[in-house]
């Protein structure tokens, strides 16, 4: 008589198998999310304290190159503090909508 394997977990699939160590969407993937296009858009004061809350940050730090490093270093995504700075200066509202969709993304997946 042979023993049957055990099964000690079980596969992973959907939003758990993205890469813990990198951006979750694009800087310019702004359709992905249309809520948040829309408040970077039309609101991107509001967004910039939106996420310094959920980076538990002063509210005036939101729209930063600072914030965007820190998030950066925080989940050890690959890149510069050049790119970081090039990206939330010529590309503002599309850096902090990149940075308010991979929290969101973070959270469901519970790594927030």
């Amino acid at each position: 008589m042979t023993s049957s394997p055990v099964i000690t977990s079980q596969p992973q699939f959907g939003i758990a198998s993205i890469a813990r160590n990198s951006w979750q969407t694009g800087t310019f993937d702004c359709c992905s999310d249309c809520k948040v296009c829309a408040c970077g858009t039309f609101g991107f004061c509001c967004l910039g304290c939106k996420v310094a809350k959920d980076m538990g940050e002063c509210c005036c730090c939101g729209t930063s190159v600072a914030m965007r490093t820190l998030y950066r270093t925080r989940y050890r995504i690959p890149g510069t503090l050049l790119c970081d700075c090039c990206t939330a200066v010529c590309c503002a509202p599309c850096s902090l909508c990149q940075l308010k969709r991979d929290i969101n993304i973070r959270k469901e997946m519970g790594i927030f």
